[in-house]
Order: C-alpha cells, then structure tokens, then sequence
C-alpha cells in the first residue's frame, strides 16, 4: 500500500513537471514551483531537472525506462567465485563494471564484495619514486654484500659514517601544547597568536658515525648543492675523519 503511494506521488509530481514545461516555465522556475507544492515531499532538484530534460527533448510518457531482466538476487558461491577472480585479474573494476561481467544488480556486487571477499576499495599512495626490477636487484646484492662483510668483521659498523639534510629556518613557532601554561580557573584562556614558519631557512649537512658527530656545515645561501659542491663537502668530511 505505502509502495503504491509513493509511486502514486512520483507520477503526480513528473505530471506537473510536464505541466510546467508545457506552460512555458524554465527548469529553475519548474523546482520552484515544485518545491512549494510539495514542501518536504518534493523530488530532488537533480530528479526534477532530469526530468525537466527529458520533456524538453520531446518524451512524453511519464514512466520509467524499462529495466533489464537482470536478477536481483543473486549471491551465491558460483557469482561469488566469478567476482573473486575478476578482481584477481584487475583489482581496479568498479562494482558497475563487476555487475555488468556477472550480470547481477550492483547491490548484490558490493554485497560479495565487502562482506563475502572482505575487500574495501582505497585509493592508492602516492610514492616518490618506483624502483624497476633490476634496481631491487643491485638493493637486494648491496645488502646481501653488507651482510656478509658484517659477519666476517665484528667492527664493521662502527666504520660506518652516515650522514643527512635539514632545513633549518631562522625561527619555529611553538605549538599549542608547547605553549600550555597552569592557570587559576577563574582567569581567562591565555592566548597565542597563530605565527607561520619563517620564510629565511639554510640547508644543514651533518655527518657522523656510531659515537658521534664528525662533520657539519650549513649550505650558504646562494649555493646550488651538486655534484661539484658535494664532491668538496666529501673532502672536508674526508679530512675531519
């Protein structure tokens, strides 16, 4: 009974759609016009501009398209092993794509999806760089290399010296919790104006091994870091060692 209302509704209201398209009235002016008749019960304003359209393009009828025979049920282990393969094969279909290969309504496809397969669609993370097979190669025997030059020399890695880059800028503002203070209950919040990061920064190079800093030295402002720049950092670092 309440099904048969609401269809009811829908057809009385793609009527006066019709109607006002008919008497000359825009698609704004048509939601408008709508919105007031029906109040709470008026159709979206994307649904009354679509069908606006349709009636501008020439249709009459105030019916729904026809659907397919498509089954709406259908969650079974045989659809469930299809899908399962599917997204084996290309984890990146969408669920229209997916109902579209079994041929089963897209409800049923998010249903074997998140609860039968436990899979959740997420977005991929983006990565500086990605190393081709050959380069994983040279990481993988570089490791292996270092690993067994440990083993043969217990010392080894304290002959290892690492280093690393930082800005530094000439000023960081504290944050909130580093500005807490105790205050009475009574007394007003204190307050913290909202500072951003100084624009004047330097690079810091550092350099040390397993005991301590060797080497530091602050790029000066103007200085491209390079190859030949890095080569004379490489023979400072080289004397201090």
């Amino acid at each position: 009974m309440r099904e048969s209302l609401i269809m009811d509704l829908s057809m009385e209201q793609r009527l006066a759609i019709k109607f006002c398209f008919k008497a000359g009235k825009s698609a704004t002016e048509t939601l408008q016009m709508v919105n007031a008749a029906y109040g709470n019960q008026a159709p979206s304003r994307s649904n009354v501009f679509r069908w606006y359209g349709r009636f501008r393009d020439g249709q009459e009828d105030v019916e729904d398209d026809p659907r397919s025979g498509r089954p709406t049920v259908c969650c079974n282990d045989n659809n469930v092993k299809k899908i399962s393969q599917l997204l084996l094969q290309n984890c990146h279909l969408s669920l229209r794509m997916l109902a579209d290969e079994v041929n089963i309504d897209e409800d049923t496809v998010r249903k074997i999806v998140v609860e039968d397969l436990r899979k959740w669609k997420i977005c991929s993370r983006f990565v500086p760089h990605s190393l081709t097979p050959e380069q994983k190669d040279r990481r993988i025997a570089a490791c292996q290399d270092l690993i067994a030059t440990a083993d043969s020399d217990p010392d080894f890695f304290k002959k290892i010296v690492t280093g690393d880059e930082t800005w530094c800028f000439a000023y960081n503002p504290t944050t909130k919790c580093q500005s807490a203070a105790w205050v009475r209950e009574t007394l007003p919040r204190p307050k913290k104006p909202q500072f951003q990061k100084s624009h004047v920064k330097t690079m810091l190079m550092i350099f040390f091994d397993w005991q301590s800093v060797i080497h530091k030295e602050f790029v000066l402002e103007g200085e491209t870091i390079n190859a030949v720049y890095y080569k004379g950092v490489m023979e400072r670092l080289l004397n201090r060692i």
